[in-house]
């Protein structure tokens, strides 16, 4: 007889813990499809154009000392480095 009781005290602790995961879940829905894409495009701009910045300003500082790519692959690992950094401090930032 004490078995019977004890699976249902199990069983009604297992329904409570159901019961708040279900309120949990009701007060902090999980993002739609298209919220985590339109995520994605941000983070990925944020990426992207910090490094094409540092290409275009070093093609010009190139194209002005006439000097190859003495500039631009510099400031394009630059960019990029920055655009991860921003990206980074995107995704961990408090909400």
């Amino acid at each position: 007889m004490a078995e019977d009781d004890n699976s249902g005290n199990e069983m009604a602790e297992a329904a409570r813990r159901a019961l708040r995961r279900a309120e949990e879940n009701r007060d902090n829905p999980e993002p739609s499809l298209g919220s985590r894409l339109g995520q994605i495009g941000v983070l990925g701009w944020t990426i992207v154009v910090p490094t094409l910045l540092g290409l275009v300003l070093g093609r010009w500082l190139d194209k002005q000392a006439g000097s190859g790519v003495f500039f631009s692959a510099p400031l394009l690992m630059l960019g990029a480095a920055a655009g991860m950094w921003f990206a980074w401090r995107w995704m961990h930032r408090e909400t």
